[in-house]
């Protein structure tokens, strides 16, 4: 077999490039794995992609099997979805998801990958991180059945956190986002939608991902007394305001942070295998293709990155096509 592959490559700040790179061997207890489909996770990757990673994060923002040091040369990415073509008898031929960055082929170890539900598409499985980070959210979170919950953000993550929330009994839940065309994605998902300024308040819980300093704002409006703002928003290297003056103290109002890189303490009896196997079950719900709003074959990364980054091309999930066997 060809003991190589290709990879997307950071090179610098804004400009990435596919590179030839060599595959060992897997060992005893390793898989060679095809890609099928990889993800760009538009808030963190083109954070990454434009060198927005602040010092003092470095090494809390790497990703699994990262190459290289921020700001670049830097191969990152976590949202990968293959075959597994050698390794242990009971995962040859099967479909995983791996913590991978983007590339054609890769050795792991083989408790790297976790199996692919068949009833979850190859394709809907790349949503398999982010919906983790959701179900991550709501252990922290801890909502209960009929509540008041506004989700401040309709991103991939925001978006997931919407969908899993549908599920609840007995919810009010809205999708809040300053981008009208989020009201589709909602309907899609099964949720309300509403502009900021529409949005319903006395709210017992508000989740927080738009990644701005008006949208965390805004979330402490839609608050009663007592209530809560989860945030999940990644700002990198930017200062955010925040209005803690005004009724924020004799509201006793609260702003809790969550962080996929650490199991919630509420459920501190579980692994990350048990979170992402989660997430994958999860995802036999075909509403969750809503997420992925775009698609681009691996050799066209590096012209589509930029575009990712800019806004120049809107997206929840991006996902890469691999067409070569």
């Amino acid at each position: 077999m060809n003991r190589t592959a290709r990879a997307f490559w950071l090179d610098s700040p804004g400009r990435g490039v596919i590179r030839e790179v060599g595959l060992p061997a897997p060992g005893a207890d390793e898989v060679l794995v095809r890609s099928l489909y990889s993800g760009v996770s538009r808030g963190t990757e083109t954070l990454v992609f434009r060198g927005g990673v602040p010092e003092s994060q470095h090494a809390a923002m790497r990703a699994p099997f990262q190459e290289g040091d921020f700001p670049a040369p830097v191969k990152y990415g976590y949202l990968n979805v293959g075959v597994v073509e050698e390794g242990p008898e009971a995962l040859v031929g099967r479909t995983v998801f791996c913590l991978y960055p983007h590339q054609t082929r890769y050795v792991v170890p083989a408790g790297a990958v976790t199996p692919v539900p068949d009833g979850v598409p190859a394709g809907r499985a790349v949503l398999a991180g982010t919906v983790e980070t959701a179900v991550n959210a709501l252990w922290d979170a801890a909502p209960l059945v009929g509540d008041r919950i506004a989700v401040v953000g309709g991103g991939m993550v925001g978006c997931s956190v919407a969908a899993l929330l549908a599920r609840f009994p007995g919810v009010r839940i809205q999708l809040v986002d300053a981008d009208p065309a989020r009201a589709r994605t909602a309907a899609a998902l099964g949720v309300g939608f509403a502009l900021p300024g529409d949005a319903l308040g006395e709210c017992d819980l508000v989740v927080h991902a738009s990644a701005t300093e008006q949208g965390l704002g805004r979330a402490l409006e839609l608050l009663r007394p007592e209530g809560t703002v989860v945030e999940l928003s990644w700002y990198g290297d930017r200062k955010v305001s925040l209005p803690l003056g005004e009724a924020f103290h004799s509201r006793r109002l609260a702003i809790r942070g969550s962080q996929v890189g650490t199991v919630s303490p509420a459920r501190a009896n579980r692994t990350y295998a048990d979170r992402l196997a989660l997430a994958l079950d999860l995802l036999a719900d075909p509403a969750l293709d809503a997420l992925v709003t775009g698609e681009s074959a691996f050799e066209e990364l590096p012209d589509v990155m930029p575009r990712l980054a800019s806004g120049e091309t809107p997206a929840l999930c991006h996902r890469v096509r691999y067409d070569t066997p």
